[in-house]
């Protein structure tokens, strides 16, 4: 079992990271259990994973997560996230001995930018960049469960799957 230790900030001024490469992340959500675990799936790059979390508990939260296979991935996301979906880039920013986590989303949330920074306890000491904004951390509404209920879109659009039967051929190029 891992223990998720986070704190989350809005990002006041994102233009530090012009001229970073990003990873694109696109992920769902298939159940939230109020006040027990939420199943996610999450495709990064190339990757994906499944993850199982629990309530939050001050700062942290259990977290389990398991690769799996990227096309299983996004049959999930497809057929039982509904439109549970959040689309973002994220960028590694190294300050002060800590790892900041740069979210900038897409699709429905575009222009939202939120820093997480993950944290060894929760009493750790954080020295917070000039960019960082108001903390958001115990904000349900800044977490990406909320963010991803949302009207809109549910997949990217060149991840999307057509109503009816599909032909193999068309399921292979959404991959």
């Amino acid at each position: 079992m891992g223990r998720e230790i986070e704190r989350r900030f809005l990002v006041c001024d994102s233009r530090f990271l012009d001229g970073r490469t990003g990873e694109r992340i696109v992920q769902g959500y298939v159940a939230k259990e109020s006040g027990a675990m939420t199943t996610r799936v999450r495709i990064r790059a190339d990757r994906a994973f499944l993850a199982l979390t629990g309530p939050r508990q001050g700062l942290g939260r259990d977290e389990f997560e398991y690769p799996i296979p990227v096309d299983d991935a996004w049959q999930i996301l497809s057929d039982y996230c509904g439109g549970r979906i959040v689309e973002k880039t994220r960028y590694n920013v190294a300050y002060a001995d800590h790892l900041f986590e740069e979210d900038v989303f897409a699709g429905r949330n575009a222009g939202l930018v939120i820093a997480e920074v993950e944290l060894a306890h929760e009493a750790q000491p954080l020295i917070l960049p000039t960019w960082i904004g108001e903390e958001v951390t115990l904000n349900k509404r800044f977490g990406n469960f909320s963010l991803a209920q949302f009207e809109g879109p549910t997949l990217p659009e060149d991840r999307r799957r057509p109503k009816g039967p599909v032909p193999t051929r068309h399921l292979q190029a959404m991959h």
